[in-house]
């Protein structure tokens, strides 16, 4: 299947399921000074860096224990001090410069991987000004349109006049006087190279599995030594913050895991490290199994139930997660207990069920969204007419470059003609974003039934509202525009169909 392209942190818990069960001496420096950054050169320095810096040494197995079984991490540094402990909600002046680039720039206020807008700007002549606006630490998003982002910067009201002249439109680095964000700019860098190092090892791994595990092993120890010489580095900052949130500090007891974490910090919801802990903590601890998955959420509500905002956040990533993975047991195990329950839910906002209630409408029996969304001649097809008129209309999410789509549909096309006189109606939407790869998709394939697109890929509204999170995805919908079924393959389509119309 093919995998979503945007981020997804529950996209990696899947693939992890699969494998289970079977005081800076930086002075603030004026902007002309700053160089741009190289993220390649960042990594190199970091190396380098490496071999000097003194890693924080394990304790003996005694020192190390701690309450409930756990052990401290001998990669995990402190990087939280009384400078940057805690939330701080405040004015900062954000303006800059995009090289070659006029039109609106949007700044996002985010939660895990969650957009919204919460403030746009006009570019002229490559400059922009979102004024003073009041934020809370953590990362923020930029982008040119209202619901795609296009990369993070780092917001903290300790810097209170924030510039960064980006090096292009990608907006991935750039000078700057924000020791936030030069720190950002050149870690993101390090970090990715370091992935991709990885990604690499684990392509050769097939029949040398040993030596390669050794060695991502290795590659995983030299990013924590990088992670080590950034929060030295950049005392006080939200970036050594996070970067210490990014390990945790005892290992090897569930009971523990979460113990470092300050959940009354609510400056937690604005980055990936609680839902990335949290996806850590399940594939450590829960063995694969429902049992486990079911016992590691406890402990997750526990940790969080005194701050309501950290709950929510936390609750409702892992219940978009288990939904995203298929596991939609665990979903409504989180919808019975924790959500919808009148003691344990009694705390929570409107906001949090109104988001699940958005999950629980693609579960079987239920009603998805309707869409009205044109083909290529410019025909709105309005999905809730679509289905009044067949007895069974099947809606498919597929792609021109999704090679599983290219399999499944030469049996789709038969089946379609056999079943369409018999009250059967389907109709492709596709993710997309070059309207000629899309329409010489339908040609080429001989595709009979309605087509149409947002042509935005995976950030088209329409994947948001039916959580799609690869291709082909199917739901199969009754006269009344229910979900009576939601196949993997076409084949159950057609099985279902044969003994109904």
């Amino acid at each position: 299947m093919q995998q979503r392209v945007k981020t997804a942190m529950w996209i990696s818990l899947s693939l992890s399921l699969i494998l289970l069960a079977c005081n800076s001496d930086n002075a603030v420096q004026s902007r002309n000074k700053v160089p741009t950054v190289d993220p390649t050169a960042a990594l190199t320095e970091q190396v380098r860096k490496d071999a000097a810096a003194s890693v924080v040494s394990p304790a003996s197995e005694a020192q190390q224990q701690v309450s409930g079984g756990g052990r401290e991490n001998p990669d995990f540094l402190n990087g939280i001090d009384d400078q940057n402990r805690g939330d701080k909600v405040g004015k900062v002046a954000f303006s800059g410069s995009i090289p070659n680039r006029n039109g609106m720039l949007y700044l996002f206020e985010t939660e895990g991987r969650n957009i919204a807008v919460m403030d746009s700007a006009r570019i002229d002549n490559g400059r922009f000004d979102f004024g003073s606006i009041e934020v809370g630490r953590g990362f923020y998003g930029l982008g040119y349109e209202t619901g795609k982002k296009t990369a993070d910067v780092v917001l903290n009201p300790d810097e209170g006049v924030l510039t960064i002249d980006f090096q292009n439109a990608r907006l991935l680095g750039g000078r700057t006087d924000s020791q936030e964000n030069r720190a950002w700019f050149a870690y993101r860098g390090a970090e990715a190279a370091n992935t991709n190092q990885v990604r690499q090892l684990y392509k050769q791994r097939r029949g040398n599995e040993a030596a390669i595990d050794a060695q991502v092993q290795a590659k995983q120890k030299e990013l924590a030594r990088i992670q080590h010489n950034f929060i030295r580095d950049n005392p006080g900052t939200y970036m050594a913050k996070f970067l210490t949130w990014k390990q945790p500090r005892f290992i090897g007891d569930k009971g523990t895991f979460l113990s470092d974490l300050d959940m009354s910090d609510n400056s937690l919801i604005r980055s990936m490290a609680l839902p990335d802990r949290i996806q850590s903590m399940m594939r450590t601890f829960s063995e694969g199994k429902d049992a486990g998955f079911l016992s590691c959420i406890d402990l997750v509500k526990a940790s969080c139930e005194e701050n309501p905002v950290i709950l929510e956040f936390a609750l409702y990533n892992m219940l978009d997660g288990f939904y995203n993975t298929g596991k939609e047991t665990i979903c409504q195990y989180i919808l019975d207990n924790y959500i919808f329950d009148e003691d344990c839910g009694a705390n929570l906002s409107d906001v949090i069920r109104q988001r699940a209630q958005g999950i629980i409408n693609l579960r079987v029996g239920n009603t998805p969204p309707n869409f009205r969304i044109p083909d290529p001649s410019g025909k709105v097809i309005d999905l809730s007419e679509m289905v009044a008129s067949h007895e069974y209309t099947l809606v498919m999410f597929w792609a021109s470059w999704c090679h599983k789509c290219e399999q499944e549909i030469p049996n789709l096309v038969p089946m379609y003609a056999e079943m369409n006189p018999r009250g059967f109606g389907m109709v492709g939407i596709s993710v997309d974003q070059q309207k000629s790869a899309w329409t010489k998709a339908i040609a080429d394939n001989q595709i009979p039934w309605s087509n149409v697109s947002q042509l935005k890929g995976w950030d088209a509204p329409i994947t948001d509202d039916y959580k799609i999170t690869q291709t082909p995805t199917y739901f199969l919908l009754d006269k009344e525009g229910k979900i009576v079924l939601k196949p993997e393959r076409w084949f159950e389509v057609q099985r279902f169909l044969q003994t109904r119309i």
